[in-house]
């Protein structure tokens, strides 16, 4: 399985509508965008990989107090493997009243599991 199929599962788990790239939609009053980091092998001594580092941001939007729905995506992606890199708030979107999230996360996926 890809980072970005089980990051659009745990976020349909929680009712948060999900695009990847850009949200094309007619915006809902939370939703996220998924934007691909890193996508790299883990080089060790014999000069093969065996493991592949996939990392994404989540942008999270939300028109009202984000901080509950943004502490359920946390709490889900920790108890599904996830390391969290970084989150912070962006801003208050003023045109769209919009607050606006980034969650960084990465997934650590050995060879075995991508073939």
């Amino acid at each position: 399985m890809s980072i970005l199929a089980e990051l659009n599962a745990l976020l349909d788990d929680l009712n948060v509508p999900v695009e990847t790239g850009e949200f094309s939609s007619k915006a809902p009053d939370n939703y996220a965008v998924l934007t691909p980091l890193v996508d790299e092998f883990e080089v060790f001594a014999d000069n093969l990989p065996t493991i592949d580092i996939k990392e994404v941001r989540i942008s999270f939007f939300s028109k009202g107090n984000y901080l509950i729905k943004q502490s359920q995506i946390i709490y889900k992606l920790l108890a599904k493997g996830f390391t969290i890199t970084g989150r912070r708030f962006i801003e208050l979107e003023l045109d769209t009243n919009f607050y606006h999230t980034a969650i960084d996360v990465a997934k650590y996926y050995t060879m075995e599991e991508i073939t």
